[in-house]
């Protein structure tokens, strides 16, 4: 049996994607985005408002951090998650791979509104599918290369199924925050 892993690759993605992630995420307004379930909640903020040991950003928003990250990580709101997910799980990998603009934590443009986030989201998974949708099983088997440091010696595919894996628990992580956000706030 001649197997397409290309195409399974992104089935699994897509069908989290259209089938329980983006539409968990229809309906999410700003106050629900920026929403802090704790008190020392990490998130987007305005410039020059963050407490974080870190705020990165090049833009009107910056995000929270340190360096290193506590332990415990602080507990962080949906604007936080949705930007990790932009910068760092597709963002920086479609820069490293498929051509697309230079992404890191440092010079991004953070969303102060959830439809912004959202159209960022929207953005990179695309652009991310697109750029999977063109690797051969050639392509797949190649190592993936220094950019991605643990990852440097393993094959690309590797590589996707961890962006996967990162993006359908982010994902996950997020529609428990909405959850929360719903229960506390009827």
């Amino acid at each position: 049996m001649d197997i397409d892993w290309t195409r399974e690759l992104l089935e699994q993605l897509e069908w989290h994607w259209h089938h329980q992630l983006r539409p968990r995420l229809a309906g999410l307004g700003d106050e629900e985005y920026l929403w802090e379930p704790v008190p020392g909640a990490w998130s987007v903020r305005p410039r020059g408002t963050s407490t974080a040991p870190v705020q990165a950003g090049g833009g009107a928003f910056t995000i929270d951090f340190a360096f290193p990250p506590p332990d415990p990580a602080p507990v962080t709101t949906i604007a936080w998650r949705l930007a990790h997910v932009i910068v760092g799980v597709f963002g920086a990998r479609v820069a490293d791979h498929f051509g697309g603009p230079p992404v890191d934590y440092e010079h991004h443009d953070y969303a102060g509104t959830a439809d912004a986030a959202l159209h960022q989201l929207d953005t990179v998974h695309d652009a991310w599918v697109a750029g999977v949708r063109g690797l051969d099983a050639d392509a797949l088997a190649r190592p993936v290369g220094p950019a991605e440091g643990p990852f440097a010696e393993s094959p690309m595919a590797t590589l996707v199924l961890h962006i996967h894996r990162e993006a359908i628990h982010h994902g996950a992580e997020i529609a428990l925050l909405r959850d929360l956000y719903t229960a506390t706030h009827r």
